[in-house]
């Protein structure tokens, strides 16, 4: 007889690791910069974890050819294959916007104003200008493929309304226009959401908050494909010599 592995169980125990390392962050973390940062490093490393190794994730900022640059992303996932350069500067990581698949930022808690800010966070980064070209393989050209909608959202442990997704949920996210819509979240002691292009959401359960968001983000991840191959030309008219 084949052994049998009980994935709910092993999703579910994955959820309570998650929460215990954010609670002791917030509960022995005093220092308010400190404390953010490490739950950033926290959903950097799940991320990185359990993501295919195709995807990096890192918090960045977000430039493109023309020298623009988005406000600091709190975690990026990005492609390096067609994007073969990340600048990282004292530090500081520049990532390309062509390689950039998905942006989130991650707050304590679930609030309008939490919201909002994630959706100024995601409008810097569709504001900036991504390129596409042609790839040669050995049996000839794929053509350039047309950019996608970056996705966006917001990580949170938990929730200032007493119903996360009650009235004003609702208000807060139909209040932002295309370019700053939040497409998935996580509020991990309470549930996560999924908005589609319809603006029809998906709502999990507060106990599978954590696999339904990292399932629900990989599939649009897959729904992606490959990033654009971005034309390097023209950032490499930056320097003087080409």
């Amino acid at each position: 007889m084949k052994n049998k592995v009980n994935m709910r169980e092993l999703f579910l125990e994955m959820q309570q690791e998650m929460i215990m390392r954010l609670n002791l962050i917030r509960n022995q973390v005093k220092h308010a910069p400190t404390k953010g940062n490490a739950v950033e490093l926290n959903w950097i490393e799940f991320l990185g974890t359990y993501l295919p190794n195709r995807y990096c994730v890192d918090t960045a900022f977000i430039v493109d050819n023309t020298g623009s640059c988005s406000d600091q992303i709190d975690l990026v996932i990005y492609d390096q294959q067609y994007s073969p350069f990340v600048f990282c500067h004292s530090g500081v990581k520049y990532i390309p916007a062509e390689s950039v698949y998905a942006i989130f930022e991650i707050k304590q808690t679930l609030n309008k104003q939490h919201i909002i800010y994630a959706a100024e966070k995601a409008e810097s980064v569709r504001n900036l200008e991504r390129t596409s070209i042609s790839i040669i393989h050995a049996g000839g050209t794929y053509p350039a493929r047309p950019v996608f909608e970056i996705v966006a959202g917001i990580i949170t442990t938990s929730s200032d309304w007493t119903s996360a997704f009650e009235m004003p949920f609702h208000e807060a996210m139909s209040a932002l226009t295309s370019m700053q819509r939040l497409s998935i979240g996580c509020i991990l002691e309470t549930g996560s959401f999924l908005q589609n292009s319809d603006n029809v959401f998906e709502f999990s359960s507060k106990e599978e908050s954590l696999i339904f968001f990292f399932i629900k983000l990989f599939i649009q991840l897959q729904n992606m494909g490959t990033v654009p191959a971005m034309d390097i030309d023209l950032y490499s008219r930056a320097l003087d010599s080409i």
